[in-house]
Formats: C-alpha cells, structure tokens, sequence
C-alpha cells in the first residue's frame, strides 16, 4: 500500500477527494440558486428572504472555498470550470424562481441534496482514516440540519 504525506492511503484518499469534486459542483450550483433567489426574491416576505439568502450564499461560498481547499491538502485537484460543475451537480437547479415560499423550498431542496452527499463522503471518508475530511462534512452536516428545520419551520411545516 502506498500513503502520502498526510499518512492516509493514497487510493482510499482518491475516491474521497473524487467525492469531495462532486460536493464542490454541487455546492457550486447551491451558490448559485441562492444568487438567484436573493436577487429575484419577490412577495411579502422580500426583505427577511433577501437577507436571509444573501447570509446563506456568502457562507455557501465559504464552504466552496473550504471544500476546493481540503482537495488540495489532499493532494488532489478541485473542479473548476462551469462546464464541471454543471456535469457533477444533481442538486436542483432554480430557474425564474421567485415566490417567497417556492424559493424556501428550493433552498430547503439543495440542503437535503447536499446531505445525501455529505453522509455518503462521510462514509469514504472514515474509510479512508480521514479525520480532516470527517471534521468538515460533521461542520457541514450539522450547520445544514440547523437550516432546513429553520427554513421549514419558517415554512410551518414539520422535518
């Protein structure tokens, strides 16, 4: 067996940071849907969903940063064109998406696909001995659980 330089196996670690690429696409189209809703918002409640979507795409670009950055430790290269970002992502694109409760839903869409993907990394990631990558997707997890029972309990409906 072969390790690199962080002492993890460099196979196991391939198939994590290969994961890690298809989190990042996702995240990426996740950024982009926020952009989306929090320029296009409309309705009653534009101004809490205009703010509470711009703090929710700044800190889903941290999270792009954060993602692209633990590839790179991991001695791996992030995806980085549109074009790999649109092949790698299956989280819900939203077009022309502009009703109040319809953008929530979007949002609260994206956050359940990003989980799905998250606890499969999780799984490989543990495989592989990589605690760092753990650490992170625990953050993430636990961050994006907090924000779909906020955004439907916002909704007034039950997880």
């Amino acid at each position: 067996m072969s390790y690199n330089a962080l002492g993890l196996e460099k196979a196991k670690v391939e198939k994590v940071a290969k994961e890690l690429n298809i989190l990042l696409a996702n995240f990426q189209t996740y950024y982009q849907n926020l952009r989306g809703v929090h320029w296009n918002i409309k309705g009653k409640r534009f101004f809490e969903l205009h703010v509470k979507f711009e703090e929710l795409y700044n800190l889903a670009a941290e999270h792009v940063d954060v993602i692209a950055e633990r590839i790179l430790t991991l001695g791996f290269t992030p995806l980085h064109t549109l074009e790999e970002y649109a092949k790698n992502s299956s989280v819900p694109v939203g077009k022309n998406i502009c009703a109040d409760e319809q953008t929530v839903r979007l949002v609260i869409e994206n956050l359940t696909e990003l989980l799905k993907i998250e606890r499969k990394l999780l799984e490989l990631s543990d495989q592989a001995g990589d605690e760092g990558t753990n650490s992170m997707l625990s953050d993430l997890v636990t961050e994006q659980e907090k924000n779909i029972w906020m955004l439907k309990s916002y909704l007034n409906e039950a997880i």
